[in-house]
């Protein structure tokens, strides 16, 4: 069957290659410019961007599972193996972006967590 640390490492490389076509779909996943330090200049920013997203979710799924354990059993060690920080579906990848940060932001703070129950009710007033 082989190696499934070989297998996990495939894995993980096919995940990251996902969102970063994700991340680079504002272009269509072409590069656009025409030297090849322009090139490299565009790719070394997608890897930062990917990066960013990366560290993004895992210190909020370190969070969410800190919030979870507080208030309820702690999950399997499976269940907290297949997580994975490569997850891009809730980041608007296209459109404007404000970066002007909260002070409690900026002074190292991480954001609430959305309450699962309130979106739920959220969702249940849409038309």
């Amino acid at each position: 069957m082989g190696n499934p640390l070989v297998l996990g490492g495939t894995r993980r490389r096919a995940r990251r290659g996902k969102l970063a076509r994700a991340v680079f779909h504002g272009k269509k996943g072409e590069l656009r410019q025409r030297y090849r330090e322009g090139m490299e200049d565009q790719l070394g920013a997608l890897g930062l961007v990917v990066n960013a997203l990366v560290l993004w979710n895992t210190r909020y799924l370190q969070q969410a599972l800190e919030q979870h354990q507080a208030v309820a059993e702690p999950p399997e060690p499976g269940e907290v193996a297949r997580l994975s920080p490569l997850l891009h579906e809730h980041i608007n990848m296209l459109g404007r972006y404000d970066f002007t940060l909260p002070e409690g932001i900026a002074a190292g703070q991480l954001r609430p967590l959305r309450d699962p129950t309130s979106l739920e009710e959220q969702l249940a007033q849409l038309p």
